[in-house]
């Protein structure tokens, strides 16, 4: 497996020497800010109106009548678990999972999105039974720092920074690995595919805290190999002013692209890489890649676990879950209501294994 970075610009130091973007005829740029305003306000479910403290049955009916029909293309990975452990039959499973609005809810301060002590005993007892994975947006370093187990592997940054188990076969397969071990003194291979994109991320970052911090609600984020922009707490008559700024700040930098997740802008180098590729590249890593009686899982809730379930959805090996509450567009093929569920699910995953065996 490799990845590639556009033939442009090879590398940070030339992608840095390119000639600044020409920015767009002013009708043309508006009618782009506007696509991404739009974006900015749908990217999250808005809460229900309230009328003197009593939510609107109407309406309430109305979305759970929506979400019901939604649920005949995405059907519940709860009251589908028959049809899911017939499936697995006797295959080997590798479970892979988000972690901001599958294990934690999502929160306005991201620095609380905190699990529970009953989602971190429910994934440590999966990860005793198959290869567990937490692919994040989110620096490796945070997600440990959340979840604090050391049975699965993490992927941060969108998967720009693995720790993965050492192959036993000498056999690379074209990815280059920095050997380590982890708190535990246990080996590790360590894959970092954008790292010489990080003095660059650096400076953006600096500048990006600069230009927003006048913003009220806007809050940074370094996740080592991106850069977040949370604005969940900006008032939406500024949203605007954020994509402007954040916009700004970019057009210095062509080697790096701004993607968009529930309510945050996201800064990452322009490689061929994602969450779908960080699934592949674990699923090698562990041996599971070419062989037929593996069964890959993902669970996420966000725009970039899209990546993850083209993967395996392309492959037809495996399948995503999709954690939402609000009907929306996947290539998931389950999906369950929030974190709660996703616990439940995780519960039941073991108790069959268990059973099975």
């Amino acid at each position: 497996m490799t990845f590639t970075t556009p033939t442009s610009f090879t590398s940070p130091g030339l992608c840095l020497n390119t000639t600044k973007k020409i920015p767009l005829p002013g009708k043309i740029e508006e009618v782009r800010a506007t696509g991404w305003l739009d974006l900015m306000k749908a990217s999250s479910p808005t809460r229900k109106r309230q009328t003197k403290d009593v939510i609107c049955d109407t309406q309430s009916d109305d979305l759970d009548l929506q979400y019901r029909n939604w649920m005949v293309n995405y059907p519940s990975a709860l009251t589908s678990f028959e049809a899911i452990s017939d499936l697995a039959g006797s295959k080997r499973l590798a479970l892979f999972l988000d972690y901001d609005g599958t294990l934690s809810p999502i929160v306005d301060n991201p620095e609380n999105a905190l699990m529970s002590d009953e989602m971190r005993a429910a994934v440590r007892h999966v990860a005793s039974l198959f290869p567990t994975a937490i692919i994040s947006g989110r620096s490796r370093d945070k997600v440990f720092d959340f979840v604090k187990l050391n049975e699965l592997y993490y992927a941060g940054s969108h998967g720009m920074d693995i720790m993965g188990p050492v192959r036993k076969t000498t056999d690379s397969n074209g990815v280059e690995c920095i050997r380590s071990t982890d708190a535990h003194g246990k080996e590790v291979n360590l894959f970092q595919p954008a790292s010489e994109f990080l003095p660059m991320i650096t400076e953006v970052y600096e500048k990006l805290g600069e230009s927003v911090k006048d913003i009220d609600g806007a809050r940074m984020e370094d996740n080592k190999f991106c850069v977040s922009v949370h604005y969940r707490n900006v008032a939406e008559d500024d949203y605007k002013k954020v994509f402007h700024r954040v916009s700004a700040v970019l057009e210095d930098y062509p080697c790096l692209r701004l993607t968009h997740g529930r309510k945050v802008f996201e800064v990452r180098p322009v490689i061929d890489w994602n969450k779908g590729k960080a699934v592949e590249f674990l699923l090698e890593s562990l041996g599971l890649n070419e062989s037929e009686d593996v069964l890959p899982i993902y669970v996420g809730d966000d725009r970039t676990d899209e990546d993850a379930f083209k993967v395996l959805k392309a492959s037809n090996r495996g399948f995503g879950i999709l954690v939402s509450s609000i009907p929306k567009e996947s290539d998931a093929f389950y999906s369950l209501r929030d974190p709660a569920e996703v616990m439940e699910f995780l519960r039941m995953l073991a108790a069959w294994k268990e059973q099975s065996t």
